[in-house]
């Protein structure tokens, strides 16, 4: 009477190997495909920023139809009025704290006498320490005067989980994430959808973390190698379980 029951748990326990089986080598490779789609994203990056700098009006150009992360851009930039924005929860080098940008006017030659249509570009100052007291925002001191800039621009991705800008009000403006479209509405001012990087900014010593993409190939392919190992342990340990549970029988 019992021989049923014992083969209907053996045909069970099989049944849940190959399922869980399956499923975890199929994350492991879903990350290899993550992995190769970001080695071809990175080796696009190396091109782009071994080009030659692009002037604004090319930016906005380009802009039009393909990714505008890890080019580069010279310009001329004159301050607007507009508060400093601090992009918050951001962490570098072990420390927690915003990355700072100022609002800035480039003239772009996009057709004969409509540069002031041209939208307004936003550059990154720098990472800033938050300190212990988050009720207290740093101050930094505004870009006054025209300068001359060159670095790298980017285009940060959205998070599906929480892609709103989430203003606060105030000098500087906090916000929770970079969302170029609503900064824009919030601001009242028109902005180029990339960002400038500086590769210096005149009597400034913030640093300006690069991370163009939000998680590199070889991460992939490390998470692949854990899924692959996962499901390697799991099948090892249920073929003993199995052998175990047939020698009792």
């Amino acid at each position: 009477m019992k021989a049923p029951t014992v083969r209907g748990g053996t045909i069970f326990l099989v049944l849940v190997t190959l399922l869980v089986f399956t499923i975890l080598v199929k994350l492991g490779l879903w990350q290899l495909d993550r992995a190769a789609e970001k080695q071809v994203l990175q080796q696009a990056l190396t091109l782009k920023q071994a080009a030659a700098p692009l002037d604004y009006q090319g930016l906005l150009v380009l802009a039009e139809r393909e990714s505008l992360t890890g080019y580069r851009l010279a310009v001329k930039a004159t301050p607007v009025d507009a508060p400093i924005i601090l992009l918050d929860n951001q962490v570098y080098e072990g420390h927690v704290g915003y990355l700072a940008y100022q609002v800035m006017r480039v003239e772009a030659e996009v057709e004969a006498g409509a540069e002031a249509d041209a939208p307004l570009l936003l550059v990154e100052l720098g990472f800033i320490d938050s300190g212990l007291d988050r009720q207290k925002l740093p101050q930094l001191t505004k870009l006054s005067q025209e300068v001359t800039l060159s670095g790298r621009v980017y285009q940060r991705a959205s998070n599906p989980l929480s892609q709103h800008l989430l203003a606060e009000t105030g000098s500087p403006m906090r916000i929770q994430n970079l969302n170029l479209p609503e900064l824009s509405q919030t601001l009242k001012l028109p902005l180029a959808p990339a960002i400038l990087q500086p590769e210096a900014i005149p009597g400034s010593a913030l640093p300006h973390p690069w991370q163009p993409l939000p998680m590199s190939a070889q991460k992939h392919q490390g998470y692949a190698l854990q899924w692959f190992s996962m499901a390697t342990a799991f099948l090892m340990i249920m073929a003993y379980l199995l052998i175990f549970k047939r020698k009792n029988k």
